[in-house]
């Protein structure tokens, strides 16, 4: 548990001082959300419609693009390596990890929503589900891309590999993520949000076991 605490609070120092991961993923989902918005034209209703697939779909480019920083980050100043090669069990390693870019990825949810419901002339029924929606939807997609950014980090083709593994697995988050946000931007049904809701946790919740487990034998192999 120290030693996830240790690396969490290790990368979020990092990037407090270079703002590298976060200033990259905000100007690539806010250029996302602004081309889209562009795209859809002065159709307000379409606009609407469209609003809660643009914000996930930025939400998740942006989360492949700041796993494998954080990895490559790792790798380039040459303590890839050293971190792999501590005495501490690998889980709390990727635990760390995960966390830290989750923190981040929620930060840059937010910022994207607020983009979002600008660009797109939205209004969210209720700031507290949304901020729910945004932490178990980026939760899931930083579990997700988090483990496959490192098992590709020293793999020649990693830019391309880690996309193409992380998308197959993160469509329930999408799927999950989107429902939940097209009802808080609609009709406001809570037996239908709670629902979606349920899937999200229940897909972080299998991840986060799921990905615990392998992660050693997938750095070690």
């Amino acid at each position: 548990m120290r030693a996830a605490l240790g690396v969490l609070l290790k990368d979020l120092r990092l990037e407090g001082r270079s703002k590298d991961i976060l200033s990259t993923t905000l100007f690539f989902a806010g250029l996302v959300v602004l081309i889209m918005g562009f795209a859809f034209g002065p159709d307000t209703n379409k606009m609407r419609d469209a609003a809660a697939g643009v914000l996930w779909c930025a939400l998740a480019f942006a989360s492949v693009l700041a796993a494998g920083r954080a990895w490559a980050g790792e790798q380039e100043s040459g303590a890839l390596e050293s971190l792999l090669l501590y005495p501490v069990a690998h889980e709390w390693l990727y635990l760390g990890k995960a966390a830290a870019n989750a923190l981040l990825m929620l930060v840059l949810g937010a910022v994207t929503a607020g983009l979002t419901a600008l660009f797109f002339d939205v209004h969210f029924a209720s700031l507290g589900l949304l901020a729910l929606t945004l932490t178990l939807g980026v939760l899931g997609l930083s579990l997700v891309t988090t483990f496959y950014a490192a098992v590709t980090v020293n793999l020649r083709a990693k830019e391309a590999l880690l996309p193409v593994l992380s998308f197959p697995i993160i469509i329930p988050v999408m799927i999950g993520a989107v429902k939940s946000t097209v009802l808080l931007t609609g009709a406001m049904n809570l037996d239908d949000y709670w629902a979606w809701t349920r899937l999200l946790l229940g897909f972080d919740v299998v991840t986060l076991l799921v990905a615990t487990f392998i992660f050693p034998y997938a750095v070690e192999s």
